[in-house]
């Protein structure tokens, strides 16, 4: 049996944190938890918040040979607590962009066992460091308003109650509660863009704030949202389908908005086709300058009306 050696002022604004973020307050919580001092953080605070509410999964993707015993341990750390707590292994080896691919399997994962434990939410231990180091990497990206947005405190049923902690503040809980954290090697790995970012912010006398870095981002959430809604308004007037061709009139409006409206048009032809940044861009350009181009399997013609239609076929020679 373990005392809650969490401080208060913590459970506290963890618990408003899960307020906002869950519209059931008697919803049960599924907790990713990898070993890390963010997770164990997470595990610690909704066990002293909501301990009746809980179960843990660790997901084991086999990329690395430790990983099988950093899961057992966090197995441990959560029975000497009373958390039910599964271990996730993917039932294919995780190939191609392995970042990616491995992502992928571990929301499936825990999602599958977010059903069984009977759990309306999964809560992942991103915090206000991630916050910053997200916008840095969307800022180099060149990304818009959406990208800009950083890390959504929710995404479906997948929430973030820990936003507005720091990344030290994690560290004092876990220390408070005498609990040694794993170490990622990966975390130090300056081939990926995350870690570099991380590694510049800790060498650098840079002028981040992280509460404003956090206000930031809510900013363009908000503003993200509005322009969301606004599109749906448009849409309705501004997008007809006519047989198997959508016609969008969207010459008078601004930039912004016949981006969106575009991507709505394709979407209704193909909600599969996700087409980058740049593409969407060129392709707008295309339509204002009344040129007919192809995206994916969608033929796109400029005018007055811009018209989506499936594209012929392509011969084979």
């Amino acid at each position: 049996m373990h005392i809650n050696l969490v401080a208060e002022s913590f459970v506290t604004r963890f618990k408003e944190a899960i307020g906002k973020l869950s519209q059931r307050n008697e919803a049960r919580l599924l907790l990713a938890v990898s070993g890390g001092p963010d997770s164990l953080a997470l595990m610690l605070l909704a066990n002293a918040a909501m301990p009746d509410r809980i179960a843990a999964a660790t997901v084991d993707h086999g990329l690395r040979p430790e990983a099988a015993a950093e899961a057992d341990y966090v197995a441990t750390l959560c029975a000497e607590r009373a958390i039910p707590h599964r271990i996730l292994r993917p039932e294919l080896p995780i190939n191609g962009n392995i970042q990616s691919e491995a992502r992928r399997a571990r929301y499936a994962l825990l999602e599958q066992a977010a059903d069984e434990a009977d759990c309306s939410l999964i809560a992942t231990a991103h915090h206000a460091d991630d916050q910053l180091e997200t916008l840095l990497m969307r800022l180099a990206r060149g990304s818009g308003v959406d990208g800009m947005s950083g890390v959504r405190p929710r995404n479906g049923r997948i929430i973030r109650p820990l936003l507005e902690f720091s990344k030290s503040e994690l560290e004092e809980i876990c220390k408070s509660a005498g609990i040694q954290p794993v170490v990622d090697p990966s975390n130090d790995d300056a081939e990926f863009e995350r870690v570099a970012i991380r590694q510049w912010l800790a060498h650098t006398q840079h002028p981040f704030n992280i509460v404003r870095v956090t206000r930031t981002a809510t900013a363009m959430q908000d503003a993200g949202a509005a322009l969301l809604w606004i599109t749906d308004q448009l849409a309705s007037t501004r997008i007809k389908k006519i047989d198997d061709e959508i016609q969008c009139t969207a010459t008078d409006l601004p930039h912004e908005l016949q981006r969106r409206l575009v991507l709505t048009s394709l979407a209704m032809l193909d909600p599969d086709l996700n087409p980058r940044g740049d593409t969407v861009e060129r392709l707008v350009g295309d339509l204002r300058g009344g040129k007919t181009t192809t995206v994916g399997d969608i033929l796109c013609k400029g005018g007055d009306v811009w018209r989506f239609s499936p594209a012929p076929p392509r011969r084979i020679v």
